[in-house]
């Protein structure tokens, strides 16, 4: 990538976030929009939002619409805003975290985790540190739009740990006693649980009860 080309991909990535933070205050800058349009157009020519603030007089686009406008636009060229715009949703997963870490010692694993925020990628997302230092991202990684709802940042969540703790250990857990299967992550009934496949599919614990479930 030119010199060049990286700039502009900057410029444009500040007037999406501009545009975002106009839309959280409710004092979108329809000149900033307008802006964001034109900046798009080479990239994304058949955009429908994006053609629309090109074509029109913002003059003659009520606030209400340019917001929608601003918002369609953000969708269809799919701004991912980091956890430093949508500072609720990093907050969101910490609290997953206290639950999921109720299950953890149920693998042997010991004291408090964190989220840490991860500097790879974009937008850049998290993963979890235990106490003992280890890196828990080899799943991959949280985005802060699997953050939006707690029961969608428990399950992530659930799922990214039991996934890393899979590939560093190559041990299967959690695993249900019942059938001796390994249980996975999932949402079901619009909770986070640990869903066992066996006899044609259970709940073996909600996430976090775990430990309560296995000693009864």
């Amino acid at each position: 990538m030119s010199d060049a080309v990286g700039e502009y991909g900057a410029d444009v990535e500040q007037l999406k976030r501009g545009v975002h933070l106009g839309l959280r205050a409710d004092d979108l800058d329809p000149r900033q929009v307008v802006a964001l349009a034109c900046a798009l157009l080479d990239w994304f020519p058949r955009a429908d939002a994006v053609l629309e603030v090109v074509e029109r007089n913002p003059a003659e686009v009520s606030p209400p619409e340019m917001a929608a406008l601003a918002r369609r636009m953000l969708d269809e060229v799919g701004f991912e805003p980091g956890f430093d715009l949508v500072p609720e949703r990093l907050e969101t997963l910490r609290a997953a975290l206290r639950i999921v870490a109720r299950d953890l010692p149920t693998r042997g694993i010991e004291g408090e985790p964190e989220i840490e925020l991860l500097e790879i990628g974009f937008p850049a997302g998290a993963g979890v540190r235990l106490a003992d230092g280890e890196r828990l991202d080899r799943g991959g990684r949280i985005l802060p739009s699997g953050c939006e709802a707690p029961v969608t940042a428990l399950t992530g969540l659930a799922i990214l740990i039991q996934e890393s703790l899979l590939e560093r250990t190559w041990q299967v857990w959690p695993v249900c006693p019942r059938h001796d299967l390994g249980v996975h992550g999932s949402e079901r009934a619009g909770a986070a649980v640990w869903w066992c496949a066996g006899g044609g599919g259970h709940v073996l614990a909600p996430v976090g009860e775990l430990s309560r479930v296995l000693r009864s």
